[in-house]
Order: C-alpha cells, then sequence, then structure tokens
C-alpha cells in the first residue's frame, strides 16, 4: 500500500505520540492520575500525547480545526473545513493498570465526512489506516475485510459496559441478556476504537456500544466500512457520531443484531 501525505503526517504524529506513552505504559505506578468523572480516568499521559498529536498535525496543516478529547473544539480557518479528531489514549482505565489493550486514534474529517482514519495499539505496534474508497489495511500491508459468517450463532460479538452510575446499565444488561443467549461468544475489551478496528479485520464479528462520543468512533466507523462492513446507530437512522450510540458488523450480522437490541427492554 503506498502511503498518502495525509495518512503519512497522521502515522508520525502517532508514532510521535507513542513513544512517551510506551515508557510511561512501562512505569504505569508513577503515573499521575486524576479522576475525571465515574470511571473516566484522565492521566498526564493522555494530556502530553494529545498536545504532541496536535502539534504535529497542525505544524503539517496549520488551517485545519482539531477536535480532541482533551483539548476540545478548536475551529479551523481552511475553506474545505477539514478537521482533525483525536483520542490520544482509548482504554485509559487499561493504560493505567498495565493492561496492554488501548489506543491511539486519528481521524480527518472535511465537510463532516470522515475521510482518513488511523488507529494504533503502541504496545502491540498494530497499526490499523484507511482512507475513504481506497480501503483499509493492518500495518500498511495487509488488507482488511470483516468476517463472513452469516450465523449470528457462530459469531464473537464485542460490546462496551456502561461507566459507574451511568443511567443505561438497565437497558444495557437487557441488551446483554437478549445477545448472550443467541452468540457464540461476548467480549467487553475496554477501548472503542480498537474494537471497531478489530470488526474490520475480522477478529470480531461484531460490535455494539451506546455513549461514545465522536473520537471513540470516527477512525473506526471508517475502518469498517472501507473492509466491507457496516455501521449504524443501534435505534434509528441517525448518524452515529451525533449521538453516540453504535452497531457494527458484516451485511448479514447487523440485521439480526439490530433486532436483538432494538427488542430487548430494560
Amino acid at each position: 500500500m503506498s502511503l498518502s501525505p495525509i495518512l503519512t503526517v497522521m502515522i508520525n504524529a502517532a508514532r510521535k505520540a507513542a513513544r512517551g506513552l510506551q515508557r510511561d505504559f512501562g512505569e504505569v505506578e508513577n503515573l499521575q492520575v486524576s479522576v475525571k468523572g465515574p470511571g473516566d480516568f484522565v492521566t498526564a499521559s493522555d494530556r502530553k500525547a494529545e498536545k504532541i498529536i496536535r502539534e504535529e498535525l497542525l505544524k503539517a496543516r496549520p488551517l485545519f480545526g482539531f477536535l480532541g478529547e482533551e483539548t476540545g473544539d478548536l475551529e479551523g480557518t481552511d475553506p474545505a473545513k477539514h478537521r482533525w479528531i483525536v483520542d490520544p489514549i482509548d482504554g485509559t482505565t487499561n493504560f493505567i493498570h498495565g493492561v496492554p489493550f488501548f489506543s491511539t486514534a486519528i481521524a480527518l474529517e472535511r465537510q463532516g465526512e470522515v475521510v482518513a482514519g488511523l488507529i494504533y495499539n503502541p504496545i502491540s505496534d498494530e497499526l490499523f489506516t484507511a482512507e475513504r474508497g481506497r480501503g483499509a489495511f493492518l500495518n500498511d500491508r495487509r488488507r482488511l475485510r470483516v468476517a463472513a459468517r452469516r450465523d449470528i450463532h457462530d459469531a464473537l460479538i464485542c460490546c462496551g459496559l456502561p461507566h459507574r452510575g451511568n443511567e443505561g446499565n438497565a437497558q444495557f444488561r437487557a441488551e446483554l441478556t437478549a445477545m448472550q443467549g443467541r452468540v457464540a461468544g461476548l467480549r467487553r475489551s475496554g477501548s472503542a476504537c480498537l474494537d471497531l478496528a478489530y470488526v474490520a479485520a475480522g477478529r470480531y464479528d461484531g460490535y455494539w456500544e451506546r455513549g461514545l462520543k465522536p473520537w471513540d468512533l470516527a477512525a473506526g466507523m471508517l475502518m469498517v466500512r472501507e473492509a466491507g462492513g457496516f455501521v449504524t446507530d443501534i435505534d434509528s437512522q441517525a448518524d452515529p457520531m451525533a449521538r453516540g450510540d453504535v452497531l457494527a458488523a458484516n451485511a448479514d450480522l447487523i440485521v439480526e443484531m439490530r433486532k436483538l437490541l432494538k427488542d430487548a427492554k430494560a
């Protein structure tokens, strides 16, 4: 796969930030950790990584806007309305507990449409990339395709769990019960970005979660679609980026999964 200039910029920014994340991950007991909300931790590493990524991206494309989990929304002056969407550490709770399943996610949006995405696990050194109309790849070599399983009874499905104090806990329990009785297995990994990348790679057959943010979804949604999969809102025709409720799978499984979830009542 030949890298476009925009993907090259994104990869360089992610790898530069990764050096600090790899170092800090090896010293998790020394991290300065503060609590941002119930189950939602922010670390010094998080803020430092986002600063590095923001500086690298805006150095290459200074007119673009920027939306980051830590920084917030910075409006750009680019006439084409490009905007970077960044999550420096998706899976912060895993990170601060020494669990090597977390990722950095970078997406590029143009006039409201995501056109490029990157998800990088700096511990496994797995780099998932996608560009609209050009496919999705792992480590610039292997083209990604969603799994071809059609029978939900054979499917390995991933989901997200509501954080402590989340009002969606009762609804999730109903959805979990409905799904658990139909599938081969369920997983909860702790990084929405990697979960979507794993659906694109065919490692998970499907995935659903509620209450996510644009930086959790932008890169991974593009990746699944470029790998031949489908991504929808769970309950409606709305954009998952707007509502934060996402369902991803191949064309066959997504229909049955959506029905199971919509019929599940708390």
